[in-house]
């Protein structure tokens, strides 16, 4: 199984990605959170893409993809997806089963809102789509939705340091040695590139547009009835474990599963969540 390393274009666009498998095979769109990019899939791939084709992009400002100046690309998550769902129509991909984790909740949904037909299944490791799956953390980030000064905006760069970075890998970790310091290392790297800060606080402003589409994205998944995985991490600080649960009020077939690990739960259970993902794709696309 090799990985292959890659960059389109994607209407100007330069977009990074990560593809293993064969193409004949069906589809896995893996989308990432933040602060990370598409090296947080690095010990799932492998459990993946034996059976299946596996493709993992770096969104705008993140990890290898372009980082267009604020004034010429607007950081809003409508944006985000928008350039994801063409970068799946460059590279030829038509229908996909979508992974999703925090930031990468609301750009896939986005996607499946838009264009039902082409998601085979979902899979949702604390990707959050529902007001009770939202914890106390977001209290901060709340704050500067409702008013969105200069003083609130800076009272969320701490959100974007390296002791921020570290807690988002260790909490809920029974056993921090687990977690390796590459991640979050190369985290801390990209978030420190001139001009990252603002278009993350941009992002965190904007943030309040994907609760706004709660409501329609859970209207999507009573009408449609995707095969939904929801997988979490039970421990995360930021997405609840009943955000998980709330899967199961529109989608009652959904599965629900939790392992003993946190936010990043890639970092510590890889092959349990890999196994999970194969069991239930193998029942839902093939």
């Amino acid at each position: 199984m090799y990985v292959q390393f890659r960059t389109v274009d994607v209407d100007g666009l330069n977009v990074f990605y990560r593809e293993a498998g064969d193409a004949g095979r069906p589809t896995l769109l893996l989308l990432h959170g933040f602060p990370s990019a598409s090296h947080m899939f690095r010990d799932l791939i492998p459990e993946l893409a034996g059976r299946y084709h596996v493709v993992a992009p770096d969104l705008p400002g993140f990890g290898m993809t372009e980082q267009p100046a604020r004034d010429q690309f607007a950081y809003k998550f409508e944006n985000l997806s928008n350039v994801i769902g063409r970068f799946t129509e460059v590279i030829g991909i038509d229908k996909f089963a979508l992974y999703v984790f925090d930031y990468g909740a609301p750009i896939g949904f986005r996607l499946a809102v838009k264009d039902p037909d082409r998601i085979t299944a979902i899979v949702t490791q604390n990707g959050n789509t529902y007001l009770e799956g939202v914890s106390d953390a977001f209290a901060p980030v709340q704050a500067y939705w409702k008013e969105p000064t200069q003083a609130n905006r800076d009272a969320l760069r701490g959100f974007l340091t390296p002791q921020t970075t570290l807690f988002q890998y260790t909490h809920g970790v029974a056993d921090p040695s687990l977690i390796s310091p590459d991640g979050r290392n190369l985290d801390d790297f990209y978030l420190s590139r001139p001009g990252n800060d603002e278009i993350q606080l941009d992002l965190l402003l904007d943030y309040q547009s994907n609760v706004a589409l709660y409501d329609t994205i859970q209207a999507y998944l009573r009408q449609y009835q995707p095969p939904v995985l929801a997988i979490w991490g039970e421990k995360d600080p930021f997405f609840i474990p009943a955000g998980a649960e709330a899967f199961k009020r529109d989608v009652p077939s959904a599965d629900v599963r939790f392992v003993d690990s946190g936010h990043f739960a890639l970092e510590t259970h890889a092959r349990e969540i890999g196994a999970a993902m194969r069991e239930f794709l193998a029942k839902h696309v093939g």
